[in-house]
């Protein structure tokens, strides 16, 4: 997805939530926010938004000299989505389709993102989101919510790449990933995060923090963009990227970064800004399952 015009003061409000968290007083941050107005004329709108996402937090922990400001937020998320994970689990096992309540609680992990929420009660967000006669969930549209495509793709499929997003969320993946495989043993499974700290996502140790590492293989993805760019990847992660049957892509990062990619990727996020909106063709706050097949991808040619 490229940049929009729109993204530009998002860009300086994510500077200045992160100098915050990392503890910077004002003038520190004035700092931060200026090299930021700097380096804008110099980024192409081209680009996507994680690109400039690198920048942003690059800036902010070069100037703040905190080399991971979300680490508390991470632990944090971490230790209550595992608090959790039993009620989860029973919530797949007793739902009449195992794998779509499996793919809702992924998406619902994103739709919590509880990491940066001091005081969210998670029960009774879980209970919103899930509850039938709510529609933060439209599985009624396929243009949005494509699950029948997942089950097709997923049935026929031996190897999977899955993108995490941020810390804690990775405990929903791990539902979901241990839904897939309890469906099919012999499905490899690639559970890829970033490389260095960039906002709250996930890193290597919260996907062990999650037992991630007992259900898939866990690798980085080479970067620290928060999303993945595949243009920042490093050369073993793109080995697998092109080698796999099917990638799932966890949050809005992602998709920004790889909506316009040339592979077929089933993206589970849930749209939290109008220009992200705006690019699926849905409302703020509708919950994604998006797939473009490779003949559908060959006509956007």
């Amino acid at each position: 997805m490229k940049t929009y015009l729109d993204c530009i003061p998002c860009f300086f409000k994510q500077a200045l939530e992160a100098a915050r968290i990392a503890g910077a007083g004002k003038k520190t941050q004035k700092r931060i926010l200026n090299e930021l107005a700097g380096a804008l004329p110099k980024f192409p709108l081209s680009s996507s938004p994680p690109e400039m996402g690198k920048v942003i937090y690059g800036l902010a922990k070069r100037i703040t000299k905190k080399d991971d400001p979300y680490l508390r937020i991470k632990e944090k998320s971490n230790k209550l989505a595992l608090n959790i994970y039993d009620k989860l689990k029973k919530k797949v096992s007793h739902s009449r389709d195992r794998l779509l309540m499996a793919v809702e609680l992924a998406i619902a992990g994103n739709i919590i993102d509880y990491g940066v929420k001091n005081s969210l009660n998670v029960d009774a967000e879980l209970a919103r989101i899930l509850n039938e006669e709510n529609k933060a969930i439209k599985k009624e549209s396929k243009a949005i919510f494509d699950y029948e495509s997942f089950k097709h793709v997923l049935n026929n499929t031996e190897t999977i790449l899955y993108l995490a997003d941020n810390a804690g969320e990775t405990v929903f993946d791990r539902i979901l990933i241990e839904e897939i495989r309890r469906i099919d043993r012999n499905k490899k499974i690639i559970y890829a995060v970033k490389e260095k700290p960039v906002i709250n996502d996930a890193l290597i140790k919260d996907a062990l923090d999650c037992s991630i590492d007992k259900i898939a293989q866990v690798i980085s993805s080479g970067s620290d963009a928060p999303g993945t760019v595949l243009s920042l990847c490093s050369k073993e992660f793109l080995r697998v990227y092109k080698r796999v049957d099917m990638v799932i892509s966890k949050g809005q990062g992602n998709f920004e970064a790889l909506s316009g990619t040339k592979r077929p990727v089933f993206f589970l996020f849930m749209a939290k800004c109008p220009v992200i909106a705006q690019d699926v063709g849905c409302e703020v706050g509708e919950v994604i399952l998006l797939y473009r097949s490779l003949e559908e991808l060959e006509k956007l040619k």
